[in-house]
């Protein structure tokens, strides 16, 4: 098995919806493209991939919406060095379809009350829908390491909340555990190193608004 070196998680640039929260109301979310300021985040963070990777090759999945899409754009990576794969399932949160600016403002404060992993929109996911999705994809990725040449790094660019339930679920946190944490800021990056002892480490955390509530010994 040729596991990689490094996975790195980067999240979208400044999007039209981090902006404009009106813009759900005229365009689909898969549809919203980056700022400039979106652009030039994702710049940057192309910058510093560039140098991460040198000559080595990448394995790279991207969430199928556009802002994701614009963002890997953007990173300008030797497209003789990099295997691109559009995956689904590194998508958004699904919060319905067209969406009325109040009502996602009301439910947003209803999953803040109820709690984020669990907490399901009307007509759209929940936090642990998304996580069964990327644990699936999980899997696939697992599978992927099983041939001999597999690239040394993976990239996924995604979504923030993507983000972090990928880390849930690869290090086995508890559900208290991701409703403490926070979303990463516009194209951060997370990177997932492996160590001399086979395993895995972060390379560095989410930042945390709260103190976890475990239920029991698992949390």
């Amino acid at each position: 098995m040729a596991r990689p070196r490094r996975i790195v998680l980067v999240r979208h640039g400044e999007s039209e919806g981090n902006t404009d929260d009106t813009v759900y109301e005229r365009e689909p979310d898969h549809a919203l493209r980056l700022t400039s300021t979106g652009w030039a985040q994702a710049e940057e963070t192309g910058a510093r991939l560039r140098e991460l990777f040198g000559r080595e090759r990448v394995s790279v999945y991207v969430s199928p919406y556009r802002r994701t899409h614009e963002t890997f754009r953007a990173f300008d990576l030797d497209p003789e060095l990099v295997r691109v794969r559009e995956e689904p399932r590194l998508r958004e949160q699904d919060w319905g379809n067209w969406q009325e600016r109040d009502d996602v403002r009301l439910q947003k404060a209803y999953r803040d009350a109820y709690g984020h992993f669990f907490y399901r929109f009307a007509q759209g996911e929940s936090g642990a829908d998304v996580y069964d999705r990327v644990g699936a994809f999980l899997e696939s990725l697992y599978r992927s390491f099983e041939a001999p040449d597999h690239p040394p790094n993976v990239l996924l660019v995604t979504h923030g909340l993507t983000m972090r339930l990928f880390c849930m679920r690869w290090f086995h946190w508890s559900v208290p555990e991701f409703e403490s944490l926070s979303n990463p800021g516009n194209a951060e990056t997370r990177m997932l190193q492996l160590g001399e002892d086979g395993r895995y480490t972060l390379d560095r955390p989410f930042e945390r608004w709260r103190t976890p509530e475990p239920y029991g010994v698992t949390g």
